[in-house]
């Protein structure tokens, strides 16, 4: 197979216009599957949550989880989509080793939601994704292929199964083609994938962990030479399991895609494999069509009716969602438009929201999950939400600096503090012996013999150059380890010189 050697991303956009496609697998956080009793526990012992119905053996029969079903519903109107009055599930047939029925229930041509859309913003502009579909299906096991360099099936010595994510509940979210996007393909689809993934996250119908498998985007991507009006052959790049990747699975696609077409070949239909260390796709299997898997309607469940009164109770249930929420607190938080979008794409709302309700004022929870609390989860390249710091213990640090009990400076030390584990902020703040000097007592010892070790920057002082006793304020914040009140140490020091 010859190596395509990717055209450069600036001039592929400038002779190609990209077309976009994500099917978005959503596991949901039900207790049991989608059509037995079996348990839905990340991490068990390999093939401990399986049952006859989940293993497909014969004479076991599926009862539909009515769970499962309110979640899609409520994912469906989150996402403006029509809930259909009537509709079945139907049996997709195909052989995979980790498909213990060889087929898998799913919905075909009549799917549970239809026609929605999502609004995402990229860079000022808003671009609205519109949903082809919504549907209902149950999960395949999870293969492991051992002795290979990749942890692929090429190269492998042997591949073991496990089928306890066989049968949890599988909501899939396909779009209608994006079009439109330009240069700004990559950035769209990490913004739709990221979108999604809040608002599904808000609902509290799944935790959307993409490290864990419980968030998964397959990503189409086709091209089409500027001005022409059919779109190019798209391929469809699997189970995608991060929102960096999806930008960069797209971006990839259309570098290769522009080269291979650049060249006069053309392009394959197919699904193809991402890279995270190299950030490319490689090829697949080729892509099968609808009348591949032989759909026809599942025999053993009957078709559903949901009623008009039960979708709208799910309607009236459903929580703030993310957007009208970022509206709220932009305007409670005084936010202008980069300020709130750095609060998002820091992961910070939450933890921000959370400092508020515990007590903190907006202005100074954003300031420390911002710049310091950001800052160290930087240096430990984790996520901010992965900081082993909870919202008010934060709030009670600030407490402190409110009360006069901490500056800044030593602020930062108490979170230096419970960050390395040492305890609650009260807690560090007593082992280290933090806390602010404000007794005019201890303060004029450490002044006076500040004075004593600057007596020329003193005479300046007493000599009317009063912004001189900047230089002593700084030398009695050094000499006192930054936990003078800065404040009252400057009146200290005018008022031992005579200043007034």
């Amino acid at each position: 197979m010859s190596v395509v050697t990717p055209m450069k991303y600036d001039e592929a956009l400038a002779r190609f216009e990209p077309v976009l496609g994500l099917e978005t697998h959503i596991e949901l956080g039900t207790a049991s599957k989608m059509f037995c009793g079996c348990a839905t526990g990340f991490g068990a012992e390999p093939n401990t949550q399986v049952c006859p119905v989940c293993l497909g053996l014969p004479g076991s029969l599926p009862v539909a989880n009515r769970a499962a079903i309110e979640g899609i519903i409520k994912i469906g109107l989150a996402l403006n989509c029509e809930i259909v009055e009537w509709c079945r599930f139907a049996r997709k047939n195909y052989f995979y080793p980790d498909m213990p029925k060889d087929y898998q229930i799913s919905q075909y041509d009549e799917p549970i939601c239809v026609d929605g859309y999502l609004d995402v913003e990229v860079e000022g502009e808003t671009y609205r994704i519109e949903i082809e579909r919504v549907h209902m299906e149950e999960d395949t096991g999870k293969s492991l292929h051992v002795g290979g360099a990749t942890g692929r099936i090429q190269g492998a010595d042997h591949s073991l199964v496990d089928y306890n994510r066989a049968g949890i509940p599988l909501v899939e979210i396909v779009t209608k083609p994006i079009e439109g996007t330009g240069a700004k393909a990559p950035l769209v689809a990490r913004a739709y994938a990221t979108e999604l993934r809040e608002l599904v996250r808000a609902l509290g119908v799944s935790d959307v962990r993409m490290e864990q498998g419980s968030m998964r985007c397959d990503v189409n991507v086709s091209l089409m030479p500027k001005g022409a009006a059919e779109w190019g052959t798209r391929t469809e790049t699997k189970n995608v399991n991060s929102l960096r990747s999806v930008e960069r699975a797209v971006r990839s696609e259309i570098e290769r895609q522009a080269a291979v077409l650049d060249g006069g070949g053309s392009i394959r239909q197919e699904t193809r494999h991402f890279h995270e260390d190299t950030g490319t796709t490689t090829s697949g299997r080729s892509k099968e069509e609808a009348q591949d898997y032989r759909y026809f309607p599942e025999p053993d469940l009957v078709p559903m009716a949901p009623s008009r009164a039960w979708v709208a109770e799910l309607r009236a249930s459903l929580p703030e969602l993310p957007a009208a929420r970022r509206a709220r607190v932009q305007g409670e938080w005084g936010l202008s438009d980069l300020e709130l979008r750095d609060v998002v794409n820091a992961g910070a709302l939450d933890l921000i929201e959370d400092t508020i309700g515990a007590g903190a004022d907006a202005g100074a929870a954003r300031k420390w999950w911002m710049n310091e609390l950001s800052r160290r989860a930087t240096e430990k390249g984790v996520e901010l939400a992965e900081l082993p710091i909870e919202p008010a213990q934060v709030a009670r640090v600030q407490e402190m600096v409110a009360a006069g009990e901490l500056n800044d400076k030593l602020a930062r030390q108490v979170f230096e503090g419970v960050l390395a584990g040492e305890g609650a902020p009260d807690e560090v703040v007593a082992a280290r012996g933090l806390k602010v000097v404000s007794d005019d007592g201890a303060l004029v010892a450490i002044i006076d013999q500040v004075i004593a070790d600057n007596a020329a920057v003193a005479d300046k002082v007493r000599g009317g150059k009063v912004a001189a006793a900047g230089a002593l304020v700084g030398a009695v914040m050094k000499a006192s380890r930054g936990q003078a009140d800065a404040g009252r140490a400057r009146e200290l020091i005018l008022e031992r010189l005579g200043v007034s």
